[in-house]
């Protein structure tokens, strides 16, 4: 579009927490920057329409809100800040992003105290030279207490707390009629019941979504059952409970609390694969040679009863000691996942696993302790069998519908890098003397993961994985089936954890109407494709708040420990500073560059690096620096660091 030809577009605005805007409009290749006086009101997140100023050749548009097309969102977290004596009450919003203080007139000022944590929702805003006003939705505590701190994280995300009375009478009710099964589901279900099958799960989870089967057949192959809950045979559409896992669309695991999808009743209870007890469950029952080829995969409804609930570290020490509670079956299973790893790695599956952080809370919430989350055998055991399900079950579907040539499934695709962020890169990698294949800018996950080979062990390695990581595009859910990147693998879905995912229960529904002969109709397939984005969505919201959660807690941990000095991790250069990562406890902080006062360091974007004009000291992201704590804040969750 050239300046002659410049008028209103449409797009989603982002905004900074500086309170500048960039606005992204689909048939433009640069995304629209607002600045703050521009924004009319406009927040993050709003569809709006933009007025584009006329540019300079080479100069990146810039332009201003016209119109607040849709907002995306009207209710924040804040705190209640009194002035004039009370008489006057602003929400001070905890969301960075939103740039102004909330006005709350005298009715509302009334129900709230001054220092306490309240939910608040805008109802009018149309004069950006003065305040949104808002109205109270929810008092939720005093600011700094944990459960209000871990509450406003999860509200502040559009997520709720506690379930609608119409829901949980519903799950109420199907909890009284659970159990016995009766003998018509018994009898139209494969059964496993006589079948050595047993969870695998963390010590502290209450919901078991998934459970394996092992039986070693008179002709050498092995049969593996992947059995998954069958949320879809309780969880029914168009209920209330249904509505609402729709709406929440994941559970949410915070530090010291998980937000269920499903109320508890099913979570940890009907659905939950407990061990010793009949359980429905829709099932993957693969049958594999000793060297991981597939032979035959059926799909259907079954009914289980597990022998064994294992925590990961006790499967571990099974499996380490070569001796214990169904050591053959874990053996036979480890070996199979092992070579299922190394032929995902050949086909050019990355692996881009990071360490977890364990938090051990004292009992009003306060960490005392932080520790990393070892990675063991047992994990990859676990999620090698699941992504096999996983891709078994998007394959059959993929072929299905391409066969009858109706209907849509919903995938989880991961789609190849922007050429953007590939050329990035391939420069850092030219400047480090490295050739890899590009065509066009592309280049395949193959390569990438024969160059991670190639760098194993060497003092780059921690760089280019962290800018290669950085290029990755992230994982969402479509309808259309453009593979996943990431995995390697052409067709791939979420069928694995119906309990706190929606997605996998669309899954459950969509394969149990193909093995029926049936398809989703035009209608569903075109409320499909749209819930897909929204579900996306909705997932990136869990995660921001499951990563506060461990930024609030890990900050909360160091502030007792200003002054201390650690080991870190360069984690990112910019030019105000160097982010580091603790080793420990992972915990991320800036080095100001103002305090950096040994010489005169410039900022050097394609090598990601500092470097002092006089001493020629560098900084590289991925460089092991000593660091001492200097300044801890709660509320921006923020650390301050200095080098030692």
């Amino acid at each position: 579009m050239d300046n002659k030809t410049r008028a209103a577009v449409t797009g989603i605005i982002s905004i900074t927490s500086k309170g500048v805007g960039y606005v992204t409009v689909v048939d433009l290749p640069d995304d629209i920057q607002i600045e703050p006086s521009s924004l009319n009101t406009a927040l993050h997140g709003d569809e709006v329409e933009v007025f584009v100023f006329p540019a300079l050749e080479q100069e990146k548009p810039t332009g201003e809100v016209t119109r607040i097309v849709k907002r995306e969102k009207v209710q924040f977290v804040g705190t209640v800040d009194k002035r004039e004596g009370g008489a006057v009450a602003f929400v001070l919003p905890d969301d960075k992003r939103m740039y102004s203080d909330i006005f709350l007139p005298p009715k509302e000022s009334r129900k709230v105290k001054g220092g306490y944590k309240v939910l608040v929702e805008i109802i009018k805003w149309d004069d950006p030279k003065k305040n949104p006003e808002g109205r109270v939705e929810k008092l939720i505590g005093k600011k700094g207490e944990n459960n209000v701190e871990m509450e406003s994280i999860v509200l502040e995300k559009g997520f709720a707390v506690g379930f609608p009375k119409p829901v949980t009478r519903e799950a109420d009710t199907i909890g009284r009629h659970a159990t016995p099964i009766s003998q018509k589901e018994n009898t139209r279900r494969r059964d496993f019941r006589n079948a050595t099958t047993f969870t695998i799960d963390p010590e502290d989870a209450k919901d078991f979504d998934d459970a394996l089967s092992f039986k070693r057949k008179a002709d050498g192959m092995i049969e593996v059952g992947i059995h998954i809950a069958d949320v879809s045979y309780y969880v029914r559409p168009g209920t209330a409970l249904d509505k609402e896992a729709q709406r929440r669309g994941v559970s949410i695991y915070l530090v010291d609390r998980t937000i269920p999808m499903l109320p508890e009743v099913l979570s940890n209870g009907v659905c939950s694969l407990n061990p010793n007890e009949d359980k429905l469950t829709f099932s993957a029952v693969i049958t594999l040679a000793e060297d991981g080829t597939v032979h035959e995969v059926w799909m259907g409804r079954t009914i289980i009863n597990s022998n064994k609930r294992f925590v990961y570290e006790e499967a571990q020490r099974v499996l380490d000691a070569g001796a214990g509670p169904y050591y053959e079956e874990l053996h036979a299973l480890n070996s199979l996942a092992h070579i299922f790893t190394k032929q995902r790695s050949a086909m050019g599956a990355l692996d881009f696993e990071r360490e977890e952080v364990k938090f051990k809370l004292d009992a009003n919430g306060v960490p005392i302790a932080v520790t990393q989350k070892p990675r063991l055998d047992i994990h990859r055991l676990v999620e090698e069998f699941m992504v096999l399900a996983n891709k078994e079950v998007a394959s059959y579907l993929s072929n299905e519908i391409r066969r009858i040539r109706k209907g849509a499934s919903l995938y989880r695709v991961h789609d190849v890098p922007k050429k953007e962020s590939m050329n990035e890169l391939l420069f850092l990698l030219r400047s480090l003397g490295h050739t890899i294949e590009a065509e066009g800018g592309h280049v395949s996950s193959k390569e990438l993961n024969a160059l991670f080979e190639r760098i194993k062990g060497t003092s780059e390695e921690a760089l280019i994985k962290t800018v290669a990581l950085r290029s990755m595009a992230k994982a969402v859910y479509s309808t259309r089936n453009i593979g996943h990147y990431g995995l390697a693998l052409e067709n791939y879905t979420h069928f694995t954890s119906p309990i706190r995912r929606y997605a996998d229960l669309i899954v459950h529904r969509t394969l149990q109407k193909h093995l029926d002969g049936g398809h989703l109709t035009d209608e569903e397939v075109g409320w499909l494709h749209s819930f897909a984005v929204a579900l996306s969505a909705r997932e990136m919201d869990a995660v921001d708040a499951e990563r506060t959660s461990i930024a609030y807690k890990q900050v909360e941990y160091m502030k007792e420990r200003v002054g201390n000095s650690y080991e870190g991790i360069i984690s990112g250069i910019a030019n105000w500073g160097v982010y580091v990562e603790e080793k420990e406890t992972m915990a991320s902080g800036m080095v100001k560059l103002k305090d950096m006062s040994d010489d005169f360091y410039v900022f050097e974007k394609g090598k990601y690096s500092l470097v002092g004009t006089h001493t020629h000291k560098r900084y590289a992201v991925g460089d092991c620096v000593k660091i001492k704590v200097v300044g801890a804040d709660l509320e921006k969750r923020t650390l301050d660091f200095v080098f030692v």
